[in-house]
């Protein structure tokens, strides 16, 4: 929702409360401090990290879900036959970008210790490019997908790079529950920057405005919010890392091909990039058609889909958040499997709704597994990375989730071309990619891949 990638959020109101259950306690015995983050992390700088889950959520949920797409297709290109595939292709453009370069930067900024640099970069290319959104007026079509394109791109590479951060926050074994705290605050900053934007859009039509004068507005609060709430993120979060040594420029992709070709040495983290595919596809699916398959199998109008999305937000959130305290106690693996269950019974009651009601229970279904599956894989991806090369294999996994944000909507796209339309049988069709990935997830071993990971040499090392 980051998210779409992909690449997948709480503050001190919601996931840093105290109290016996979290351990966040204050005094020197705190045990937030001593039990679940790396010694030297403070419990504001954490604060701090989960912040940018919050500021970057409503780049996802205004531009990509809930506002900006169907202006694109019903303004922008004037409602064409071929509005909703230039829509799609703008964003497979984004994401193969992002696939191309991720594990490039990551390598990058391994070596020369300089996430947070790049950070300030992805995180100034997002707000200024949706800020130019402003100006895509009725039949601006090229402005546009540039805007999409590389606000799009930026979105996605700084989302792996402040994933890269988390195993310099958290100790292994509340990797899970860190996450956990940022993708439940990221989706209550869906809420507020939707909230905000239909503030503004519903006083603009009281005053008789139209979807070309307060769209594009819409698009500038995004942009504030999103520039405003990054900036705890931007100015309290340290960079720990320490450069590798004899690791320049150009070494990048000499380590990226390194990496790429010693992956059978982490046979656990490829079998669980593999799976990260196949089971994002379907979640990136949903994510980018939810609101047009509730508009063509159930008929829903603007407003309807607005609280749809807002409510989905809600039961993330709370997905997100309670599963990331759950995942550290059952296992990361063990969490991911439940979920990918909870995806099938889903798309299953989707399929099978008969009216809206059932697929209203399906679509917070789908919330509270959102929220707890794109948790538990950062985590994962975590515990399975080898030390000092966080970023990369972030990058690496920043890489599937983009492959998977082509996969999934493509997928859906075609299925419901072949079935002239048949949108039910899409998202059933689609849906087998929550049964290939809970399939594939059976080999992988946590413990076992952490061991790996932890032997892992760089090159030279």
């Amino acid at each position: 929702m980051a998210a779409p990638s992909t690449p997948p959020r709480t503050g001190p109101s919601t996931g840093l409360r105290t109290g016996p259950s979290t351990g966040l306690r204050t005094g020197p015995s705190t045990g937030l401090r001593t039990g679940l983050l790396q010694p030297g992390v403070r419990r504001r700088e954490v604060w701090a990290w989960a912040m940018y889950d919050f500021a970057n959520s409503g780049y996802t949920t205004v531009v990509i879900t809930a506002v900006f797409s169907a202006y694109f297709v019903a303004v922008v290109a004037g409602n064409a036959p071929w509005a909703t595939f230039v829509w799609t292709l703008a964003l497979s453009v984004s994401y193969a970008l992002v696939m191309m370069t991720a594990p490039v930067i990551g390598a990058y900024a391994d070596a020369h210790a300089n996430k947070k640099q790049l950070l300030w970069l992805t995180t100034l290319g997002c707000v200024g490019f949706t800020a130019l959104l402003y100006f895509a007026a009725p039949g601006a079509l090229a402005l546009a997908i540039v805007g999409l394109v590389l606000s799009n791109y930026f979105f996605g590479t700084g989302e792996n790079l402040i994933a890269a951060f988390l195993t310099e926050l958290a100790r292994p074994r509340a990797l899970g529950r860190v996450s956990g705290w940022g993708w439940s605050l990221g989706y209550v900053g869906g809420l507020v920057s939707l909230g905000a934007s239909l503030a503004y859009i519903s006083w603009a039509q009281a005053h008789g405005q139209g979807a070309a004068d307060f769209v594009p507005v819409s698009m500038l609060i995004t942009a504030g919010l999103f520039l405003l709430a990054s900036l705890p993120t931007l100015f309290m979060l340290r960079e720990r890392a320490q450069p590798q040594s004899g690791r320049a420029a150009h070494t990048a992709w000499t380590q990226v091909r390194h990496t790429l070709g010693h992956l059978a040495d982490l046979p656990d983290l490829r079998r669980f990039l593999v799976c990260t595919v196949l089971y994002q596809a379907g979640i990136q699916a949903v994510i980018t058609l939810a609101a047009i398959y509730a508009n063509q199998a159930f008929h829903f109008n603007t407003q309807q889909t607005i609280l749809l999305v807002l409510v989905v937000n809600i039961t993330a959130a709370l997905g997100a958040f309670a599963f990331g305290h759950v995942q550290d106690c059952v296992g990361h693996v063990r969490l991911i499997a439940f979920t990918l269950l909870g995806w099938i019974v889903m798309v299953l009651l989707a399929w099978a709704a008969p009216d809206e009601r059932m697929f209203w229970v399906a679509a917070n279904l789908a919330g509270l597994c959102m929220g707890a599956s794109q948790s538990a894989g950062r985590a994962l991806v975590g515990l399975l990375a080898p030390p000092a090369q966080e970023a990369e294999f972030f990058g690496l996994w920043g890489l599937a989730v983009k492959l998977a944000s082509i996969i999934g909507p493509l997928t859906y796209g075609a299925a419901s071309w072949i079935t002239q339309g048949d949108h039910r049988q899409s998202l059933l069709i689609t849906g087998s990619y929550f049964v290939a990935g809970l399939w594939t997830l059976r080999g992988v071993k946590a413990a076992r891949g952490h061991r790996a990971a932890r032997r892992f040499r760089r090159i030279g090392a």
